[in-house]
């Protein structure tokens, strides 16, 4: 457990919304295992078609909130225009000096919106700042996360751990209702996830075909760029036959 005002693990998205989608479920399984876990929005959502920046801010913390977050923070960036500037690297030096993490959860670089391909770029090469002691950020100890997780839910990325979020389940799709301004069903809307009719059955789809893998319900998928050490193989869960 983390020292008072440090958390445990940090879940960073492009928008207000993103993390809930794509990794609520993991977020609030680690919440539930007594983590201290906060969430990171790099942008305040005022470029989407549906409600607006400040709608989108109430959204947010009630979806933190049925979460479980200890913390939701806002970094401010413009939306739609996210950019790996040396200000902006700044300013995600001074939340990571201030959190310490040790477990970082980002989205994988290799996606359609702009925004959600420069903010694993942009927090990635913030952490390497954070950690460099003649960086000076308002006095903050050096600090760097140590194990990052890049969330790969309904990409067709093969996953190097996949999280079984079973238990989870409901309190991600409770999280994700929050944000009525843009997922309230409405038949003569623009279907927003194809071809599910909402996003409800697009998460629960998306996440039952993880599930399967694992031999469980419901499960999300994340990516580890670096090797995973084994000491026991025969530990090894999910059988191969």
């Amino acid at each position: 457990m983390s020292e008072a005002g440090k958390i445990d693990a940090l879940f960073v998205g492009a928008h207000r919304d993103d993390v809930e989608i794509t990794c609520g479920g993991t977020l609030r399984k680690l919440v539930e295992f007594g983590y201290k876990v906060a969430i990171l929005d790099l942008t305040r959502g005022e470029m989407g078609s549906r409600g607006s920046a400040e709608l989108r801010e109430q959204e947010a913390d009630c979806a933190a909130g049925v979460l479980g977050a200890y913390k939701r923070i806002n970094l401010g960036l413009p939306d739609a225009f996210i950019e790996n500037t040396a200000e902006n690297r700044l300013k995600a030096v001074k939340i990571i000096r201030e959190l310490q993490p040790y477990l970082l959860v980002l989205p994988y670089p290799e996606q359609r919106h702009p925004d959600h391909r420069k903010t694993p770029e942009l927090i990635y090469d913030a952490c390497h700042l954070a950690g460099l002691k003649k960086v000076d950020n308002d006095g903050l100890e050096p600090h760097r996360p140590g194990k990052i997780l890049y969330s790969t839910s309904f990409l067709d990325i093969k996953p190097s751990i996949v999280i079984d979020i079973t238990e989870q389940i409901e309190k991600k799709l409770e999280a994700v209702a929050c944000y009525q301004s843009q997922f309230k069903p409405d038949p003569n809307e623009v279907v927003v996830y194809p071809p599910a009719f909402d996003i409800f059955e697009f998460i629960k789809n998306d996440a039952l075909k993880y599930g399967y893998k694992i031999r469980t319900k419901y499960a999300e998928p994340f990516v580890i760029k670096e090797a995973v050490k084994v000491d026991d193989p025969m530990k090894l869960d999910v059988p191969s036959i």
